[in-house]
């Protein structure tokens, strides 16, 4: 009879866990839902804004678009806090549905480890992940914007741009191929290692942590995002079909066989563009 109330017991615990597990999960998923949404609508309004200032026409039969340079006054750091304003809705709309699953696993982690406050620690961690993504949108606009007036002062630079931008995208399904992107896709996709050492502040050890992933994430999605910048950064299209493939990299049972067949892809898009710039087609 005392084993049958302790079997009972048992099984009654480890319903309550696995009923306060869901309940987490719903709210966590929930949160990342609700962000995903703000996000989304503050990318869809900078594409609308971006469309209205339109683009102008440069040598070699493409256009540019006047996000990279000042108009009607502006000044560069406000052009670049606009741009990476931008960047970062962009990017939360882009890589929060890969990155949650991460983030989830480390709250989870954190809460297995004993750690106490696990939801702040969950959210800095994110917060920190973003972070790295906002640094490498300003990294981006520097360079588009060095770019924007070589190409206003040298029409031989934007004549070649065409070509470079196809082979921009050539290496980057290349990349998508290699060894280096099997490696940061590991690290991405990995279980988080949280729980070996107990620092002092632990904050810092979410900041840490959050700022790893952010790295690892931008080192295996630099093709990608490469292929990004080049198709054109608010590109409504560009940015659902680098979202679908990033997502499916990432969470997919053989995420190196999905980024090796997308990167196949990527490489045909690439010799395309180069053979359209060069005139053969």
């Amino acid at each position: 009879m005392d084993l049958v109330r302790v079997s009972e017991c048992g099984e009654l615990a480890q319903a309550r866990t696995g009923a306060s597990v869901d309940a987490r999960r719903a709210v966590f998923y929930g949160a990342c839902g609700l962000a995903f949404a703000i996000s989304m609508g503050l990318t869809v309004a900078a594409c609308l804004s971006m469309s209205a200032m339109g683009e102008m026409p440069m040598p070699g039969g493409h256009t540019m678009s006047m996000m990279w340079l000042p108009v009607c006054g502006q000044t560069w750091p406000a052009v670049a806090a606009s741009f990476v304003g931008m960047w970062i809705a962009m990017m939360v709309a882009m890589m929060l549905p890969a990155a949650a699953p991460a983030l989830w696993r480390y709250g989870e982690a954190l809460r297995k480890a004993g750690h106490k406050r696990v939801a702040m620690q969950t959210w800095l961690a994110a917060l920190a992940y973003f972070a790295v993504w906002a640094a490498l949108g300003l990294a981006v606009f520097a360079l588009g914007a060095a770019l924007a007036m070589l190409e206003m002062r040298i029409p031989a630079v934007s004549r070649a741009i065409p070509v470079v931008g196809g082979a921009v995208v050539l290496l980057a399904g290349a990349l998508q191929m290699s060894s280096l992107k099997a490696h940061y896709l590991h690290c991405c996709r990995r279980e988080p290692d949280c729980g070996r050492a107990v620092l002092r502040s632990r904050a810092a050890a979410a900041l840490r942590y959050g700022s790893r992933l952010g790295l690892h994430c931008c080192f295996c999605c630099a093709g990608l995002t490469a292929v990004l910048v080049v198709a054109g950064v608010m590109n409504p299209l560009a940015m659902a079909a680098v979202t679908a493939a990033i997502t499916l990299e990432r969470l997919t049972r053989d995420g190196r066989f999905v980024a090796r067949s997308i990167g196949l892809v990527v490489v045909g898009i690439g010799l395309l563009m180069i053979v359209r710039a060069a005139g053969l087609i």
